[in-house]
């Protein structure tokens, strides 16, 4: 079996040429993956520090709103306390 040089040459340009695109499409489709990835990590911290932040805003809101509450529990407990009586029945 004889092959020419023309077609010998044809065959090896167009295994150049795939392996060249695939070369290309691998080196485009990383570099676009690495892209997104920092800026998903970008975008995660900007997010961790908000929530971060309104976490501990939220914290101190319902430890004051516990002592309020507490306040509140008290007042009531006095209000609904035992009745005093300012004259009190001689027997």
């Amino acid at each position: 079996m004889y092959v020419s040089a023309e077609t010998l040459t044809i065959v090896i340009s167009a295994i150049g040429i795939v392996l060249t695109l695939g070369a290309s499409l691998f080196a485009g489709f990383a570099w676009m993956v690495r892209h997104i990835d920092e800026r998903i990590d970008a975008v995660d911290k900007k997010l961790s520090a908000r929530i971060d932040s309104v976490e501990e805003k939220l914290g101190a809101r319902i430890d004051a709103l516990a002592d309020e509450v507490t306040g509140v529990k008290i007042a009531i407990a006095r209000l609904e306390g035992p009745p005093r009586h300012l004259v009190t029945a001689s027997s």
